[in-house]
């Protein structure tokens, strides 16, 4: 498609393409800002997990997270080695109960300032105002609210 002057028309708005793009730009901030924390995004989502659900199994972590039992048992073999997590079970032929460790709880804490420190520049009073509304919209919908 092209316009009257024969340049390429924009693509349509695609509501899939746009999110995408926002979320690969959070995740680059959010993954810069957590590499000083030794974090990576997906590892701050399992230890967010493992908070948020104390008990949580390795199946349970892999259905949160959407990412299979295999990836999730490679996460906290190395979470364990850390100090970060620990198996109140870890008996062969048991069930696993992933809990904290008070390292991981205090990781847990600093890497919530550096995600609020990236929400603020990404979306905060200073930040693009369609990024800003973009923020306020996400937010609003999973507290299930809306945006004024």
């Amino acid at each position: 498609m092209t316009t009257e002057n024969e340049r390429p028309a924009p693509p349509p708005a695609s509501a899939s393409i746009l999110v995408l793009t926002v979320a690969h730009r959070v995740e680059a901030e959010l993954g810069a800002a957590l590499a000083p924390l030794q974090l990576t995004v997906a590892k701050l989502a399992v230890l967010g997990h493992i908070a948020s659900l104390p008990g949580a199994s390795f199946s349970d972590l892999a259905r949160m997270g959407a990412i299979s039992v295999q990836s999730v048992h490679s996460a906290i073999k190395g979470m364990v080695a850390a100090g970060l997590v620990r198996d109140r079970t870890a008996r062969a032929g048991s069930a696993s109960t992933i809990e904290l460790t008070p390292k991981g709880r205090r990781l847990l804490m600093a890497a919530e300032k550096v995600v609020a420190e990236v929400d603020e520049a990404m979306f905060g009073a200073a930040a693009d105002p369609v990024l800003r509304q973009i923020g306020d919209t996400v937010v609003a919908a999973f507290l299930g609210r809306t945006v004024s």
